[in-house]
Parts: C-alpha cells; structure tokens; sequence
C-alpha cells in the first residue's frame, strides 16, 4: 500500500484554530499511533512537532527508540510506520472539557485515517479517551500502574497504554521497551484475509 500522504507534519492538512498549533506528525500509514494529552503536558509548543522539547517527550522517544518504534530520536524523531499525535492539538492554554469535545472531530479523523494496527495512549486522559472509544474496557477507573505497558485488545485494535513519562521509575522505561520489543516479534497486525473471495492464489488482507 502507498502512503497516502507523502508529508509527515500534519499530512492531513488541519488548519490551525490556534497558536502555537501541535498537529500530528509520521506515517500516514502508520502501524503504531502513540497518542498523546496536549502539548503543555506532552511538549511540542516551540517545535510544533508533538512529544518534543520537554525531558519526559526525550525519555518517551528513547524508549521508543529501544523499543523499535522511531528509528532516531530527535525535534523531529525519525519516524517510520508511527505516527504521534495528541487529544488537543493547541498549546496556548490548558484545555477544558468542552475544547476536547471540540478537537474529537480532528483526532477520530487521524485515528479513522490511519488505520493503525496499535494504538499506545499515554497518560490517563489519552488512556480514558481511548478505552471510551476504541475498546470494550471501562473508562472510568484507570489505574496506570497497572496498565502500564500491557497489551489489551481493543476493538479493531491492540492498545498499549503508556503511564505518564515524567513519572516513570527505570522499571517502567524498562517495561514498555520490552513490551514493544515482543509486540514487534509477533504478528501484531489487526487484519482479515479475505482471498478466499478471490480467484487464484492471491491473499487479499484489509483492516
């Protein structure tokens, strides 16, 4: 499958209803969709590029990095089937309730649009946002601790919920880079095989 969009800052062409504006940033067609808060608690707000400028955005894409996730890490990171993105893109107040139900349109877009395999909420809000929307589990009581790092399955999707990078002892960095490592070892992609509907031999596979 071609990219669909050859641009990795903001590929889908959002207009900003802000400044400083944090769209998203990588493959279009990505695998993996690490999604963020907003960029007063995930960084970005200087660079525009999402999970940067901040000393927790620099261990998260370390350990993306150890994980096989960003092939470099970096303003921006080299990315290559990811795609990081946030809840609420504008950096120029922390959100209230009302401006995340106004940013859901844009960020369902991308998530619509990607058609990631995994999905990798980090922190409790992107968490919540996530079990609410693309899976069976409940919203309401998120414990990060525990999930942090675990595989859950997830409707369409494997989510891998990340706790908040500021707040990682060496134990959790270790955790998520090794999960990730596994993850990349197993058939992780969410697909049917639809070629018996075909003639031939030929293996047809759709999300």
């Amino acid at each position: 499958m071609k990219n669909i969009t050859a641009t990795l800052h903001n590929p889908f062409g959002f207009e900003a209803p802000c400044e400083p504006f944090v769209p998203g940033y990588g493959d279009a067609n990505a695998d993996f969709h690490v999604i963020g808060d907003n960029p007063r608690v995930h960084g970005g707000t200087e660079s525009g590029i999402p999970f940067t400028g901040t000393a927790a955005a620099e261990r998260l894409q370390r350990a993306l990095v150890a994980g096989g996730l960003l092939s470099a890490a970096g303003t921006p990171p080299t990315v290559e089937k990811t795609y990081l993105s946030y809840l609420y893109m504008c950096g120029d107040r922390d959100p209230t309730d009302e401006d995340y139900a106004d940013h859901e349109p844009l960020f369902d877009t991308e998530v619509r649009a990607i058609t990631s395999h995994v999905l990798l909420p980090v922190g409790e809000r992107a968490t919540r946002h996530v079990f609410a929307n693309m899976t069976a589990e409940p919203a309401d009581d998120v414990a990060m601790d525990d999930l942090h790092a675990t595989e859950v399955r997830g409707s369409g999707w494997l989510v891998y919920p990340i706790k908040e990078p500021a707040d990682w002892t060496d134990a959790d960095e270790d955790a998520l880079v090794a999960a990730l490592t596994a993850l990349l070892a197993t058939d992780y992609r969410q697909e049917a095989e639809l070629g018996r509907f075909l003639p031939g031999d030929d293996v047809w596979r759709v999300r």
